[in-house]
């Protein structure tokens, strides 16, 4: 195997220095506003609010955390109940706004006008709004890094302290509650102008500090070319071993199962600035250019969402994904308030000799009687007999199977997928997980009783042969040149087009995002015929998004080997 050339840290050079360090912060912010009787430093849930309020207590001014401004714990519980639910993963999208969580109109809040003040905590914008006019810091967060504190129970929920509590817990409640009213608030923030600094406040140890102005000059570079998101990659109770290798990472784990390469709603973006690199979310790219990221249609159609999503799902040397089924549109839309549900797809970056797919169901099973088996599997009685049940079809490299919502399926051990799909990121009803435990030595949630409202069962060996199994379809092909087709289902809105390739090849966004990943070949780059953009590399399994503004691009062999690509974009 060659030398690993996957570019774990990709960056969109932003002018100007960063000011990086507690000290150097907040005495940047002192100089330039020693007249203003009030500071708002407004937080992303997640951060960790101790080191804000102690850095900023030196500055002798008094200090009000707006979780003491709050509704009593007990309260907000309440208020988010009917969303967070009972259930240990699954809740229902939030429509709560952050001024419900405030009481700041009961006498609560008092300003000594003889002594400036500064207000820090999520909502601490909207706080000031009661007082004065005022300077705005907005210290964000990247989702990967609150998981990883999640984990470690760290920090504390909007509003309330959950720290103890499960990381899948933690976990549902920002994604169904926290993470959407938050981010609709930072959306209004940005798009008022209000903000004067951005802190990146993922590194404990070395909190950095950019200007708003600066923030948006990395932001627009990064939206008119092709760039890459900060990938992050996590062990699994089936993960193999292929990602140590070709993506360069720590050997000594014991493995690494997911690979999350485009998901602005989880991934991050970093900004270069003279050498340093000042990470924030990918999701502010997708709140503040949403248009010329995803052209009018799509945004008309999606909103501030990116609805495609790269992942990598890595068994070589470990075991079978979980036997699993996702909800149908209609399903999700009544359970969960989502917008649409995950279809996806998978295409096979590498496999093993004995690499398989179990995908739709055999024909003239007894539907009953397989719904028996799952539910006495789930209670430890039997191991659930999949191949009596479920297509187990042969897998190669290259092959592409198509999975719309609903169809049984999972990646058998020894596979590398690409697993193509919509953008919902937790909806996954496990039905099976082979008699194995997580990673915290207990068993995984099972969701029978959700998954057999949602398993088509006229998706039997024949339909899937016919519909979903490997249909590459040829549309061009010249001297070194070959288009083909490769999906996605017709139930699904995501198109895919695969090039082979060892001569240029010319693209055209044709008005929409373009999401594409180098399946073959050690590196390409991707040019502007108009010179939009500084021409720009991509290697071996590096997932890259083109924005809808870019318009035409071409896509160059290096080292002239055969390169394939794999694009995605959403159907007109």
């Amino acid at each position: 195997m060659r030398k690993s050339n996957y570019d774990k840290f990709p960056s969109t050079q932003t002018d100007g220095m960063a000011i990086v360090g507690w000290e150097k912060i907040v005495s940047t912010l002192n100089e330039q506003w020693a007249d203003e009787p009030v500071w708002a430093i407004d937080l992303y849930p997640g951060t960790y609010e101790e080191d804000f309020l102690v850095a900023f207590a030196k500055t002798g001014r008094k200090i009000i955390d707006t979780r003491s401004l709050m509704r009593p714990e007990e309260e907000i519980r309440q208020l988010t109940e009917r969303f967070i639910t009972d259930d240990v993963l699954f809740g229902y999208l939030s429509n709560i706004r952050l001024y419900e969580y405030f009481e700041i109109d009961n006498g609560q809040l008092i300003i000594d006008n003889d002594k400036p003040c500064i207000i820090i905590g999520t909502g601490a914008a909207f706080v000031a709004e009661k007082l004065s006019t005022f300077p705005i810091v907005y210290a964000d967060m990247a989702r990967w890094e609150i998981q990883q504190r999640f984990r470690r129970h760290e920090v504390k929920a909007l509003g309330i302290d959950n720290s103890q509590e499960e990381p899948s817990r933690q976990y549902k409640r920002g994604y169904f509650n926290d993470w959407n009213i938050v981010d609709r608030y930072k959306d209004e923030l940005m798009q008022s102008g209000r903000i004067q600094y951005w802190i990146d406040s993922n590194n404990r140890q070395e909190p950095k500090m950019i200007s708003d102005q600066q923030f948006r000059q990395g932001m627009e570079r990064t939206v008119r070319k092709p760039f890459r998101v900060v990938p992050f990659f996590d062990p699994a109770p089936w993960g193999g071993q292929w990602m140590k290798e070709v993506c360069d990472l720590p050997r000594e784990e014991q493995n690494y199962g997911w690979c999350f390469d485009c998901v602005p709603e989880e991934n991050s973006l970093y900004l270069n600035l003279d050498g340093v690199l000042v990470e924030f979310p990918s999701q502010d790219l997708v709140l503040m250019f949403s248009r010329n990221l995803l052209c009018e249609q799509v945004w008309a159609r999606f909103g501030k969402s990116f609805p495609i999503r790269f992942d990598f799902l890595d068994t070589m040397g470990g075991g079978n994904l979980s036997l699993q089924v996702h909800p149908t549109n209609e399903f999700a839309q009544r359970e969960f308030g989502l917008p649409y549900t995950q279809d996806e797809s998978y295409y096979l970056l590498d496999a093993g000799e004995d690499a398989v797919v179990y995908l739709g169901l055999k024909e003239n099973i007894d539907e009953r009687q397989m719904i028996k088996d799952l539910r006495a599997a789930q209670r430890g009685e039997i191991s659930f007999p999949a191949e009596k049940y479920v297509n187990k079809l042969p897998a190669k490299k290259h092959d592409h199977y198509l999975i719309p919502a609903g169809t049984i399926h999972c990646s058998g051990a020894n596979s590398m997928v690409l697993e193509i799909s919509s953008t919902p990121s937790i909806f996954t009803f496990k039905l099976w997980d082979w008699n194995r435990l997580g990673l915290d030595g207990k068993p995984r949630p099972i969701n029978v009783e959700r998954g057999k409202h949602v398993i088509q069962w006229n998706r039997t060996t024949e339909w899937v042969n016919k519909n979903i199994r490997n249909h590459f379809e040829v549309l061009s092909q010249e001297d070194g040149i070959k288009e083909e087709r490769t999906g996605l289902h017709p139930n699904e809105f995501i198109e895919t087009r695969r090039h082979t390739f060892t001569k240029t090849v010319e693209h055209n966004t044709n008005g929409g995002v373009n999401v594409l990943n180098l399946v073959d070949g050690y590196e390409a780059v991707v040019e502007s015929p108009e010179d939009k953009f500084e021409p720009f590399t991509v290697h071996y399994a590096e997932t890259f998004i083109i924005p809808a503004c870019v318009g035409r691009y071409t896509i160059t062999p290096l080292g002239g080997e055969e390169c394939k690509t794999i694009k995605a974009y959403i159907r007109k």
